[in-house]
């Protein structure tokens, strides 16, 4: 049985009075037995030092961590992007503007601006982030970025030994023997090795959205929509994947094993794995004229709708859907359909899941292309998140709350 104490000593032990203790049983914060006058009420000790535990965690902002867990308030301060308002901005850069024009390499640039060298020649070597939007055709390279450069892993023995996996199992697998032979490879390096891995093709110098294109079969107006959505795409503030980045880079974990972290953390269910039910969504739609989901068959929290940091609607998802509508309106209408019809629903407008899977549809991308290419794009932000991490040059270790049970004394 449970060890029980009086109302003073569990004023006591919370440091209040016993005013206010009553007024914690009243909220819910607190329960107590006993049938005769409040003060002779009992108190389980468990439950009070739980208490006391959480009040004093809420004084050193732990109940702010904690909320920030389920889309919160910020545990971290970066430069490197931000959502407010509805927007998205690259280093005050708006996304979307940067998606008309730029390359993935150009974003990447901008991202990663104040650690690149200076004195070498990028992908955008220009310092303002609307410069890099100007042309997404300039793209100088950087000197390890050169045609004919020798890419570590671009073995087509290491590839077809790997054949079987899947993209993102493929990267992981082979990105540990970067880490071995060079753990503290390049931006650019890492960037192009994994664009490799996870297409299965040897990495290059082309432009990303380009050798995406190639491997895929696309033609020029189909890889227009890929160089737009990596763009979009490239960071997304401090999500999972970001995190688990931020955490390995702040353990001194080598470069290629970050972004294996990323990877892992992406390829869940619930992160990465939410445009595959997003996908099934928009075969139901495009597969019957009849399959109009009611009100109660799509929510804010149905996978490929609705987000927490966009209320009045993801604008990557609006940008995209309007540029697939563009590129082929017949094939992208029920989409199209559907999107206007969630739309209509308070907190359920499309997100950037449910354009993803549009896109991997439309353009009749082979399964799971679309987690492939957010992989690629994310590449681009996890590097600049543990590039920041590094300079930070603190472990992130956040303190638990603890709310077992309690021993006696």
């Amino acid at each position: 049985m449970s060890k029980t104490i009086t109302a003073r000593e569990a004023a006591a032990i919370l440091g209040v009075s016993p005013a206010t203790l009553y007024s914690y049983v009243s909220r819910g914060l607190l329960s107590s037995s006993g049938d005769s006058g409040a003060r002779a009420k009992r108190y389980a000790h468990d439950d009070v030092l739980r208490l006391a535990a959480r009040r004093g965690d809420g004084k050193r902002a732990g109940h702010a961590v904690a909320a920030a867990m389920s889309w919160g308030v910020p545990v971290l301060e970066t430069r490197i992007a931000q959502i407010e308002e509805g927007r998205l901005t690259y280093r005050g850069t708006d996304a979307c503007a940067l998606a008309r024009h730029a390359t993935l390499e150009q974003a990447a640039a901008l991202l990663w601006q104040p650690w690149l060298d200076p004195t070498s020649t990028d992908a955008g070597d220009d310092t303002c982030g609307n410069q890099h939007a100007q042309s997404h055709q300039a793209n100088p390279a950087a000197p390890n970025m050169a045609t004919g450069t020798a890419f570590p892993l671009a073995d087509g023995a290491l590839l077809a030994a790997s054949a079987g996996l899947a993209p993102l199992p493929r990267a992981m697998a082979l990105l540990p023997l970067l880490a071995a032979t060079r753990p503290e490879a390049d931006p650019w390096t890492l960037l192009r090795v994994v664009a490799g891995l996870l297409l299965g093709t040897p990495a290059s110098a082309t432009p990303l959205h380009l050798q995406a294109a190639q491997a895929w079969g696309l033609g020029s107006g189909a890889a227009d929509l890929l160089r737009a959505t990596m763009v979009l795409l490239a960071d997304h503030e401090l999500n999972n994947s970001a995190f688990t980045v931020r955490c390995a880079a702040s353990s001194g974990a080598a470069m290629p094993l970050v972004l294996c972290a990323g990877l892992a953390a992406l390829s869940g269910s619930e992160h990465g794995g939410h445009y595959v039910a997003a996908k099934a969504q928009l075969r139901q739609a495009a597969e019957a004229e009849t399959a109009r989901p009611g009100s109660d068959a799509i929510t804010a929290m149905t996978p490929g709708f609705g987000h927490p940091l966009y209320p009045n609607g993801d604008i990557r998802a609006t940008y995209l859907m309007a540029a697939l509508q563009h590129y082929d309106a017949q094939a992208c209408a029920p989409y199209a359909a559907l999107a206007q019809r969630a739309a209509a629903m308070p907190g359920a407008q499309p997100n950037s899941d449910f354009a993803l899977a549009a896109l991997e549809l439309v353009l009749d991308l082979p399964d799971g292309a679309a987690l492939t290419l957010l992989a690629m794009a994310r590449t681009a932000g996890w590097i600049a998140h543990a590039l920041e991490q590094r300079a930070d040059g603190r472990m992130i270790r956040p303190r638990a709350r603890y709310v077992g049970t309690f021993s006696p004394e």
